[in-house]
């Protein structure tokens, strides 16, 4: 049989050697013959004392002394699953990962909560200011889904930092047990835990590493309604419209601009300039660009469209392409622009080359773009009936301009 590894191998494999090494300890007493259980049947693979397999119910079995056994399994794991000691140092990877998620990422998650939430209740306050005497039933319980909403979003927050603290918890007391068991739990108790500690490792295994989820964030457009929506657009474009000018240096050849630089018309004649080639003017397709540019804040502005059958109007950057025919410099077609279009019976808003098309009752004589800069948000809106066309939200990381094409008739700035 093989020998057990002695004191100086187990000193070189970290082992720290037990009291009265060199001899092999009893895992108590034989219940039949009151000797020490100093050898193990591997038959029916228990704990045994010298005289079960002469005289006791171990007759014929294979038998082996304790130590040797003990020893066997132990080189078992120390020698044939070196992984449970690489397992200790991934446990304290991981155990650093998810302390530095539990204190660092979920207590920001919680401050940015709480700065969203501000932001969106103040966005929506300023609204319902606008419509205080039609809205006050609909303020009220707007209120509530955004208490509801931060609620949420804190508990589960809550909810993850408990998780991830009990983990944590697990992970430093599996850690503990095996250590504790490979350097110095006595050969009886190694044996008789080993399913233990492979079952634990297992648990540890279990554990998943912390990932980022959408369930610890504040969602703004909770605060959505289409109320609230429609009654906005109606006072900002009734109280606060810009003054909005068209800019000659970028009007297309194919368009005429009238004196007061409000009405574009179409004319398949290209009409000469006095800078046909300057920078700022699209040479291809039919477009303009507004004198005006907007950083911050809420912004409105009307457009009458009339009989036009093919118009876009909405909003660009100014790093919007001007020159020739690709959809760089195509309104809706790239990154730059977003805008409300018709051409025939169809209507759609585009952006990023996506286009949407939209269901329309009527065709719209009128139609205002208001833009809320701060809250990321362009709303096209039909003043006559007081519907929204469309709404979009997006984060603007610069300042915007109104944004015309025409290829049928007219259209002005109101």
């Amino acid at each position: 049989m093989a020998q057990a590894p002695g004191a100086g191998e187990r000193r070189h494999l970290g082992e720290t050697p037990s009291p009265g090494e060199g001899h092999p300890q009893a895992g108590g007493a034989c219940p039949e013959h009151a000797l020490d259980l100093a050898w193990f049947c591997c038959t029916e693979r228990r704990l045994v004392c010298a005289q079960c397999p002469v005289q006791g119910g171990c007759r014929d079995h294979r038998v082996r002394p304790l130590a040797e056994e003990a020893a066997e399994r132990r080189n078992k794991i120390w020698l044939k699953n070196t992984e449970i000691v690489d397992e200790c140092e991934k446990l304290q990877l991981q155990s650093s990962t998810i302390a530095k998620f539990a204190t660092e990422v979920l207590p920001e998650k919680k401050k940015h909560v709480v700065t969203v939430a501000s932001s969106a209740r103040e966005v929506l306050i300023q609204r319902l200011n606008l419509v205080r005497s039609v809205c006050d039933s609909e303020e009220q319980q707007l209120l509530d889904v955004a208490h509801s909403e931060e609620e949420r979003a804190h508990q589960n927050i809550l909810t993850q930092q408990v998780h991830w603290d009990e983990s944590l918890q697990k992970l430093d007391a599996l850690r503990t047990y095996m250590v504790t068991m490979i350097t110095s739990t006595d050969d009886g108790s190694l044996v008789q835990a080993e399913e233990e500690i492979f079952e634990r490792t297992e648990e540890a295994e279990g554990i998943l590493k912390p990932q980022e989820s959408e369930k610890l964030d504040f969602n703004p457009w909770c605060l959505q309604s289409p109320l609230v929506s429609r009654l906005w657009a109606l006072a900002v474009l009734c109280r606060a419209s810009d003054e909005v000018h068209v800019d000659e240096k970028t009007v297309s050849p194919l368009l005429q601009l009238s004196e007061d630089k409000r009405t574009l018309t179409f004319s398949p004649k290209k009409h000469s300039r006095p800078d046909p080639g300057g920078p700022a003017r699209f040479d291809h397709w039919p477009n303009a660009l507004a004198e005006e540019s907007f950083c911050s804040g809420v912004h409105a502005w009307r457009v009458r469209v009339g009989k036009s059958g093919a118009y876009k109007l909405g909003i660009s950057y100014g790093s919007l392409e001007r020159k020739g025919a690709g959809p760089e410099a195509h309104l809706g077609c790239n990154a730059s622009s977003w805008v409300f279009s018709r051409y025939g019976t169809e209507f759609q808003f585009s952006h990023n080359g996506r286009h949407q098309a939209l269901e329309m009752l009527k065709c719209p004589a009128e139609i205002g773009v208001l833009v809320d800069l701060d809250a990321g948000e362009v709303l096209f809106f039909d003043p006559d009936s007081c519907a929204i066309l469309h709404m979009h939200h997006e984060a603007f990381t610069g300042p915007i301009y109104p944004a015309l094409a025409v290829a049928d008739q007219s259209l002005s700035l109101m």
